[in-house]
């Protein structure tokens, strides 16, 4: 599968993010579009609320919190196995699940790069969900990226 990536801000200059396509635009619906602007509205939120800079952490539940107010379903830090050669070899415990489909990863960071997408494309493969959401806390305004795998476009 290829990967692809939807962003709305800070297209990455590296070699990674020249093997993404940006899905917007192409005349091709997104997959849980409503979704991730509504998962994008809560961070927006807590962001707003918190001010920017803090851990991880405290915007990872304040999430939490946020989806319990919207009614958004979600798992918080659900595990799953790590596979290599059909032998588990570790595991991955996601910031956030939502809707079922949506892995939502919540960062402190000064930017959103190659790193943190080809861990989200890991992230995808791992757990068989078609979308990932990486919300960067890092300044007063949010940044965030939406990726997916191109065998999950629909």
């Amino acid at each position: 599968m290829e990967p692809r990536m939807d962003a709305n801000r800070h297209e990455s200059d590296g070699p990674l993010s020249r093997s993404f396509a940006c899905i917007r635009g192409s005349g091709h619906e997104l997959i849980l579009k409503r979704e991730v602007f509504e998962v994008v509205g809560c961070a927006m939120e807590v962001l707003n609320a918190l001010g920017h800079g803090l851990l991880e952490k405290p915007y990872e539940n304040a999430l939490v919190v946020e989806f319990g107010v919207r009614g958004i379903p979600f798992v918080q830090q659900p595990r799953f196995d790590v596979r290599y050669k059909g032998v588990v070899v570790g595991e991955y415990v996601p910031d956030l699940i939502a809707y079922d489909r949506l892995v939502v990863d919540t960062k402190v960071i000064e930017r959103i790069g190659d790193h943190e997408l080809g861990q989200m494309i890991n992230y995808l493969k791992i757990t068989g969900l078609p979308v990932g959401l990486i919300l960067n806390f890092g300044h007063a305004k949010l940044e965030w990226k939406r990726v997916m795998l191109d065998g999950n476009r629909q």
